[in-house]
C-alpha cells in the first residue's frame, strides 16, 4: 500500500469520476486532503461519489456533463478560475472502448465518437485548464493510456489508435511545459476490475484482477508536489517508469 501524499488545500479535478478508476482515484484524493471537482456523465454515480468523498471527511464539486460537450469544458475552466483562480491537480481518466471489429466495420458515427472521447475532449481540457495548471505552485496532470498503443491487437484499432494519438498529446503537452512548475504523466493500468475490462474480456474471471483500489494510491502519488517526473509512463503492471524510445535522427 502507497502512502498517500499530503493534498491539503489542493484542487484537484477527475474526468470519468463516477465509477471505476475515477471513482477510486477521487476518494483517495478527497482522503488525501483534496478538493475534488468531480465530472461525468451519470448523476446518480457522481452523487454515491460525493457520499463515499463525504464518509472520507472530504469534499467534492459535482459537474455532470457529456464530455463530447465541448462548450461545457470551456465553460468549466472558466468556473474553476472564477471560484479558485487555479488548479492543482488535473486526472484525465474518462475514455471508452469503442467497438472491437475489423478497421473496416468501425462506423463512422463510432468512430467519431472514440475520437471525442478518447482525443479531442483531452485536447479541450488542456485548452481551457492549462493556464489554471500553470497558476498554481506545483501543478500535476496525468492521462490514462493502454498497453495496446505500443501492442497492437486485431480489432482494437479505435481504440487503440486514439489512445496513441492521446499519449502523442500528452508527451508533447509535457515537452510544453518543461520550464514550468507543472509536470505531465501518463499511467498504464493494465489489467484492472473495471466495467471497460468486462466489455473488452467478457470471459475473463475479474476475481483475478487488481481493482481500482489498488491502483489509486499509485496515481495519486503522481500528483505529489514534491514528484519531479516529467513526460513519463508509470506502468501499474510493472511498478516501473517508462519513456518512448527517442527517435534516430540521421546526421
Amino acid at each position: 500500500m502507497t502512502d498517500l501524499p499530503d493534498l491539503s488545500g489542493r484542487v484537484a479535478l477527475v474526468t470519468g469520476a463516477s465509477r471505476g478508476i475515477g471513482y477510486a482515484v477521487s476518494v483517495a484524493l478527497a482522503k488525501a486532503g483534496a478538493h475534488v471537482i468531480a465530472v461525468a456523465r451519470t448523476v446518480g454515480g457522481l452523487e454515491d461519489l460525493d457520499d463515499a468523498i463525504k464518509a472520507e471527511g472530504g469534499q467534492a464539486t459535482l459537474v455532470p456533463f457529456d464530455l463530447k460537450d465541448v462548450d461545457a469544458i470551456d465553460r468549466l475552466g472558466a468556473a474553476i478560475y472564477e471560484r479558485w483562480q487555479k488548479l492543482d491537480i488535473f486526472f484525465a481518466n474518462a475514455g471508452m472502448l469503442g467497438p472491437l471489429t475489423p478497421l473496416g466495420h468501425i462506423k463512422p458515427k463510432q468512430w467519431d465518437e472514440l475520437i471525442a472521447i478518447n482525443l479531442t475532449s483531452n485536447w479541450r481540457l488542456i485548452r481551457t485548464l492549462d493556464p489554471l495548471l500553470r497558476a498554481s505552485d506545483a501543478g500535476r496532470a496525468v492521462f490514462m493510456t493502454s498497453g495496446a498503443t505500443y501492442s497492437p491487437r486485431p480489432y482494437w484499432g479505435g481504440y487503440g489508435v486514439t489512445k496513441m494519438a492521446l499519449e502523442q498529446l500528452a508527451l508533447t503537452y509535457a515537452m510544453e511545459t518543461v520550464n514550468y512548475p507543472l509536470k505531465v504523466n501518463l499511467v498504464n493500468p493494465g489489467p484492472i476490475r473495471t466495467a471497460m475490462r468486462a466489455q473488452a474480456m467478457p470471459g475473463e474471471d475479474p476475481e483475478t484482477l487488481k481493482t481500482p483500489a489498488d491502483i489509486a494510491p499509485r496515481i495519486v502519488a503522481l500528483f505529489d508536489p514534491a514528484v519531479e517526473r516529467h513526460g513519463m509512463i508509470y506502468d501499474f503492471p510493472q511498478d516501473a517508469f517508462l519513456e518512448r524510445p527517442k527517435p534516430v535522427v540521421a546526421e
